[in-house]
């Protein structure tokens, strides 16, 4: 299916605008590592790509960075981040960059990725921003986007007749996608804009939605005051932990990089992105003196549900579920709508002594009706009620070349305690190695969580978890990791207690800068039901992917990237399936010119959607996605960048 973008973002910078093809592939860069990481088709990293662009235009002063900024990079692991800070206590300020060479933890790797984002500043002032800095010095972006797909889905042939059965499968608006934001910032200390997005189906300006867009979204965020060190107004996330009780946002779980166990939390960041669910509403202020710190934060927002219908005549309300999608394109769906009350305040104390933390957290969630879902075996200890109260501890201490962490979380309606424990050991500059313990007992639920786990719910699980990465020379690099897990109670579509384990082994080889590549093998074993039989039965089933990927720079401006992974799933009483998929990327940026290329063939055949493969593509201005490749089939896109009068970027793709 083919599909054309046109985006036209006019952009006014005060005083000056930087607009260097070196930050856009720095940053494309650790967007694809991090979309590849996640694995998902739809996936939203708006707030990660503004950071790391505020960061690129406004560099981090080493020796005035605090360890959560420094954490806030998510480039550094904690051992690292006390490395230097520690350094600069004993030796005093950094003179110049090349001094990291000489920190015992910063190997060349390391160095190399966190560069464009760090400075080093050797004055003695200190820097305070006022308000007449962030009214003179800040910038201010309009940002548009419209996408569409020629191909028309079933939804929009259908008759708009509500007195027949299609009427809840016709789509009431048009097939295109708007988005619309203004944002003016400065640095990363100050944030106010607004944000509109029309999800294709939806109607726009009339019907429905008479107010224009169907998803706003608004925010005032300021940060860097010494007592109030951060807050925000309208739509913000928090971060507490290790995300076992509250972590709005992405976070990573298992990826390649094997020591990449730990979350680092920011408790508060402002809201840009377009998820309709993810984000809290109101106020939320993080208050510091010296060693301590208070976050407090309310929030009240409207969301999507299915209503249970009332059948008892005393006008008891309930909903029986959440809708996650945001999508209100159906007369189903925009009854839907914003149906629902969400309530939720909470208070986490922190506090912090040289290499040791210790936060203290209490969160209340509810809502103005009672979710009562359908008892089914395997989710009948799940939370039931109005609302719920959570507790939770959690901890870092990084000693040496030590940091031990953890988060211990509970829940109000059941008394069930979720736990887990984390250790990262930095032997020299090159090995690295990292464990991890979590126990998730079956009547543990929180509704915004986000902790490390094999079936992304922080609910019913156990595991362990040991990964090493060796840096054998400058050149080569080795990733391994090993996680065993158990899930103690049943799971949709797995009717008895099951386990699995997955292992991955990874070696990357980088002589130079014209030259990357890696090969992955992965294997994961989890166990399903088998239906087959007449009676239900666990069976093991153990998929395998093998990745061979290159990258070469053929010049300062082109730039290859080669691609063939196969994937295959063998079961105890089901054929075997296997797939692959064979990728070529041909990229064209010429320095000092107002405009890039970029182009994609792929060729897949797979056995069906189960082995699928997932494969990150380069888009347009905060459009994230990974689609499945599965099937038989072919799929390729052009897309290109135009600068045009160095106020305005236009993507055609």
């Amino acid at each position: 299916m083919s599909r054309i973008v046109f985006l036209i973002i006019p952009m006014i910078l005060f005083p000056f605008i930087i607009k260097a093809q070196e930050k856009n592939e720095i940053i494309q860069q650790r967007i694809e590592f991090i979309a590849e990481q996640m694995g998902v088709e739809q996936i939203d990293l708006t707030s990660v790509f503004e950071l790391l662009n505020d960061y690129y235009e406004y560099p981090l002063d080493l020796n005035r960075a605090t360890a959560e900024e420094l954490s806030e990079l998510g480039l550094l692991t904690d051992v690292q981040i006390q490395n230097l800070l520690i350094h600069i206590k004993l030796n005093g300020r950094l003179i110049s960059v090349y001094e990291l060479q000489s920190l015992k933890y910063w190997d060349l790797i390391t160095i190399q990725r966190v560069l464009p984002f760090v400075i080093v500043d050797d004055k003695l002032d200190v820097v305070h921003t006022s308000w007449k800095q962030v009214l003179k010095d800040g910038k201010l972006e309009t940002f548009s986007r419209f996408q569409n797909i020629p191909q028309k889905k079933q939804g929009y042939l259908n008759a708009a007749d509500t007195t027949n059965t299609s009427a809840n499968s016709h789509y009431l608006g048009n097939s295109g996608h708007y988005f619309a934001r203004m944002r003016y910032s400065y640095r990363t200390n100050f944030s106010i804009g607004i944000t509109g997005d029309k999800d294709p189906g939806e109607e726009f300006f009339k019907g429905t939605q008479k107010q224009g867009f169907d998803f706003y979204s608004y925010h005032a965020f300021y940060k860097g005051g010494k007592y109030i060190r951060s807050v925000a107004i309208g739509d913000y996330q928090i971060q507490i932990g290790q995300g076992l009780n509250l972590w709005s946002g992405y976070a990573f779980g298992k990826t390649a990089e094997a020591t990449n166990i730990k979350k680092t939390a920011i408790p508060i960041r402002p809201y840009t992105s377009i998820d309709e669910l993810r984000f809290l509403r109101g106020f939320a202020i993080n208050l510091g003196y010296k060693k301590l710190s208070a976050l407090i934060f309310g929030s009240r927002k409207r969301v999507d549900s299915a209503v249970v219908p009332d059948t008892s005549n005393y006008g008891y309300e309930a909903f029986s579920s959440l809708s996650t999608s945001g999508l209100h394109r159906t007369l189903n769906e925009v009854a839907r709508k914003n149906n629902l009350v969400e309530k939720m305040a909470g208070i986490s104390l922190k506090y912090t002594l040289r290499g040791f933390n210790i936060g203290c957290s209490a969160l209340y969630q509810g809502y103005d009706k009672s979710f009562e879902k359908e008892i089914k075996p395997y989710n009948q200890f799940d939370f039931r009620g109005k609302d719920m109260v959570s507790l939770s501890t959690d901890y870092s201490w990084v000693y040496k070349n030590m940091n031990l962490f953890g988060e211990v979380s509970r829940v109000s309606y059941s008394g069930e305690i979720a736990q887990l424990h984390g250790l990262l050991i930095s032997i020299d500059k090159r090995m690295s190695v990292s464990m991890l313990y979590r126990n998730y007992p079956k009547g543990y639920q929180t509704f915004y969580n986000n902790g490390f786990s094999e079936a992304g719910t922080t609910q019913n699980e156990k595991g362990m978890y040991a990964g090493s990465k060796i840096i054998i020379s400058n050149a080569l690099t080795i990733n391994t990791y090993l996680d065993y897990f158990s899930f103690p109670w049943l799971k949709y579509l797995v009717s008895a207690p099951s386990n699995g384990h997955e292992y991955l082994f990874q070696m990357m080889y980088k002589p130079n800068k014209k030259l990357e590549m890696y090969g992955r093998f992965r294997e994961q074993m989890k166990q399903k039901d088998d239906k087959s039989s007449v009676v239900v039965r666990l069976e093991d089933q153990r998929q395998r992917n093998i990745r061979f990927n290159l990258v070469y720079n053929v010049s300062d401006a082109i730039t290859l990237k080669s691609r063939i992974e196969y994937v295959s799933i063998s079961s105890e009483y089901h054929p075997f399936q296997k797939g692959i998929v064979m990728i070529q990327d041909f990229q064209y940026n010429p320095k000092g010119k107002p405009f890039d290329f970029t182009f994609r063939y792929s060729l897949f055949q797979t056995d069906g959607y189960a082995t699928r493969v997932y494969s990150y593509e380069a888009n347009a201005l905060y459009v994230f996605s990974i689609p499945a490749y599965y099937d038989q089939g072919s799929r390729l896109y052009a897309m290109l960048r135009i600068t045009a009068w160095k106020i305005a970027d236009i993507w055609i793709r």
